[in-house]
This record gives C-alpha cells, structure tokens and sequence, in this order.
C-alpha cells in the first residue's frame, strides 16, 4: 500500500519544513496545495516535491482538500495540516500499516492530539478520519470544519498526530467569518454547521449567540451523537457565563439520554455543586468521574476529565469538608496525571500541616 500525502497551506514558513520532514519517511508521494501564500511557503515545499499546485481561495476548505485528493495517484490519500507534527513512533506505525493494511479497508482513523499538559503529553484529542482509498473517490463535505462521513469499511487505530497549532492571544476570525458569510446569505445551516458555529461563537465570546445555536443544535434533533453530548457540556458552560442557571442541570442530564454519564458531565455537575457550596452533592459526582469505565470514544476526549480534573477537585471538596487524609490521597492520586502540576504542590504542602 502506497500513500499520497496531501496538504493545503498558505503562508506556512514557520511549520511547513518540520512537517514534511517527517512525513517523507512514510509518503510515497507529497502532494501541496497552496492557496494564496505571501511567504517562503512554495519554497519550502519544493525542497520535498514538485508537485506543488495552485488554488484560488473560494472560501471554502473542502473544495481545496478535494482538488488535493483529485492530483493524488497512490492507493490511499492522506491529509495532514501543515503546523501537525508526527511523531517518531507514529511515523514507525504508519509504516508497519503500509505493510499489513488490508486491502478492503477503506477509510483508516489516527487520534489527533489537540492540547498537551506541561510534559508535552495529548491531553485533548479526537479521532479523525486521516487515509482514504483512492478508488472510492472519497469528498470532502463543509466549507469549515471539514470532514469526510465516515462511511465504507473503517479501520480503527491508535496511531497519533499531534496539532501544535502557533499559541496565539487573538483568536482566528477565519472560521466565523466563513460562517457568517453562509449565514448572512441565507443558507440553511445542517446540524453539523449549527454545532460547529456555536463553538466558534463561544470561542469569540459570543455567549448569547453561542448559546442561541448549540439550542438550535440539540433541538435539530439529527446531531452525531458524540456533538450532542458533548453539547449538553458546553451549553451548559455558557449558561454559567451569562447567569442563566437553572438551565445547567437539566442540560447537564439531559447527556444522559444518550449514553451512560461521561467523566465531563460528572465533572460539571460536581463544579455546579461546587458553586453552590455543597460539597457532599459535588464531591460524588468528582469521584463518579474517578471509577467510570475507561471509555473508547470517537469524538473530542479530555484525559483531564478521568485523570487530574476529578482528583484535585474530589480533594478540593474534602478539605472543605474537613477529611484532610482523604483529600490528601485524590491529590496524590492527581498527581499521577499531573506530577508537576503547582496545584498539586500547593495542595500537598496545604495538607501536609493538616494531616
């Protein structure tokens, strides 16, 4: 099995070497689409290939991956986004799933590591769909957040790459512009674009207008059910922002309709406690969090939320409470996750005195 890589860039100088050296250890072939740089972009791209195309920016990020796909001519397309690392045991793998793929997979899914804790370990992620088999002449649907359904035979790995997106103090206005511009022309959003616009929303601090579409979301009624959950969690956050409270709870249980509690519904509902100052009500769903079940989900997953969140906050409520032994072992079961964490070695001198 033979890989076409194929990327879509503009104006990235700063990551697009530190891409491509490691992926020409896995691709057979690099394709670059470049979308209207300024920079050395183009430059850096020809020192790994020649074949670097040009796209006319229509607003539209599905249409650019599709014309990347459309010049790919090995077995599987793969896309990578120019500021993603791949690490060395991943570039290992990828090469160990060229060797034994099987030929009637379809569509191959690698976690995608969003946001990483002080040791540089994914703390965030998601599971993407990231090789295609060319035959079936996958296409990119959306003009932000792109995807392609998951449809066909799916292969499942555990394969990472990591976005190490630059940190910036201004949030990219590109995303909600695209939705602004679909919205203001009139077009009917699907439940995908509805989801995905209150999150941009939210992340621009937009509460009202965020809040006005995650509530269009769940009452479409036909959202993956991994975006609806996860839903339930972020409205009900926004609630919290603009003083609307007696909509967390029910938002918050509502999760439960669709599948068994997530450890970051356990977690709000402990923080909803936790702001109401009963701590008895708040550390049981903190330590509910702690004893669930690993879970193996598909959509975005927080390690925090099984692991450091649950923990320091279960030790929190108990040194309100006045256990400080109790308090003490959550901390040290925190650190585990976290060991160099300052909340961890606050706490732990704070407990030290009491115990």
């Amino acid at each position: 099995m033979k890989i076409s890589l194929c990327l879509i860039v503009k104006n990235e100088e700063k990551f697009l070497s530190r891409c491509l050296e490691s992926a020409v250890k896995f691709a057979d072939e690099i394709i670059v689409v470049d979308t209207g740089s300024m920079d050395k972009t183009k430059e850096i791209a020809e020192k790994f290939t020649d074949k670097i195309f040009d796209f006319e920016w229509i607003n539209d990020f599905s249409a650019a991956r599709n014309f990347a796909f459309s010049k790919a001519t090995m077995d599987y397309q793969m896309w990578l986004d120019a500021d993603d690392v791949i690490p060395e045991k991943s570039i290992n793998e990828i090469n160990e799933l060229k060797k034994k793929l099987s030929d009637d997979v379809e569509i191959v899914t690698m976690k995608y590591g969003l946001s990483f804790d002080e040791n540089n370990n994914p703390t965030f992620h998601s599971t993407r769909e990231r090789l295609f088999k060319k035959s079936k002449n996958y296409q990119w649907i959306e003009p932000v957040h792109e995807c392609i359904p998951l449809v066909g035979n799916i292969y499942y790995t555990d394969i990472e790459i990591w976005h190490k997106k630059e940190v910036s103090e201004v949030v990219s206005t590109r995303n909600i512009e695209i939705y602004r511009a679909l919205e203001e022309s009139g077009k009917e959003f699907s439940a995908r674009q509805l989801y995905y616009y209150a999150r941009e929303l939210k992340d621009h601090h937009e509460t009202v207008k965020a809040i006005t579409f995650f509530e269009k979301f769940l009452a479409s009624g036909s959202g993956w059910i991994e975006d609806v959950i996860a839903c339930c969690q972020e409205l009900a956050i926004e609630y919290k922002k603009n003083g609307t409270e007696e909509k967390i709870l029910p938002t918050l249980l509502k999760s439960f309709e669709y599948d068994i509690p997530r450890p970051e519904i356990c977690c709000e509902l402990g923080y909803y406690y936790k702001d109401k100052q009963d701590y008895n009500q708040a550390l049981k769903w903190f330590d509910l969090a702690t004893r669930l079940p690993q879970f193996h989900s598909v959509g975005f997953v927080s390690s925090d939320y099984t692991g450091y969140i649950p923990n320091i906050e279960a030790c929190v409520c108990l040194s309100f409470l006045g256990e400080y032994k109790k308090a003490n072992e959550y901390n040290e079961i925190a650190a585990l996750s976290r060991p160099n964490c300052p909340s961890v070695r606050q706490n732990r001198d704070y407990l030290r005195e009491l115990i």
